[in-house]
């Protein structure tokens, strides 16, 4: 199998995303890109993993709406290339909207 290194996973909470990007330059090893044809059910784009994450938290730490977990592996694990299966968590949301009397 060929692949790449891996020294931790990001579960991406996609709801609670607001896209701003911050993520984006903060991640050293360039593992996370932000979506270009999905969008949350609020409308905004989100981050993806790729393989090769180092688990150094600059994503966790960046975020101001805190939508990463990040899970560090005991031993490097090899990943294949490409997207991350299941990084991207969707969940339910209620949207709320104001009512006009």
């Amino acid at each position: 199998m060929s692949g790449v290194v891996t020294r931790g996973v990001v579960k991406i909470d996609v709801e609670s995303c607001k896209g701003c990007e911050l993520c984006i330059p903060a991640c050293r090893p360039g593992v996370l890109s932000m979506t270009t044809d999905r969008f949350n059910r609020r409308g905004y784009r989100y981050p993806e993993l790729t393989a090769g994450c180092t688990a150094c938290r600059a994503c966790v730490q960046v975020c101001p709406d805190f939508v990463f977990q990040l899970w560090k592996f005991d031993e490097p694990r090899e990943l294949p290339e490409g997207a991350v299966a299941d990084s991207a968590v969707h969940r339910e949301i209620a949207i709320e909207r104001e009512q006009r009397i």
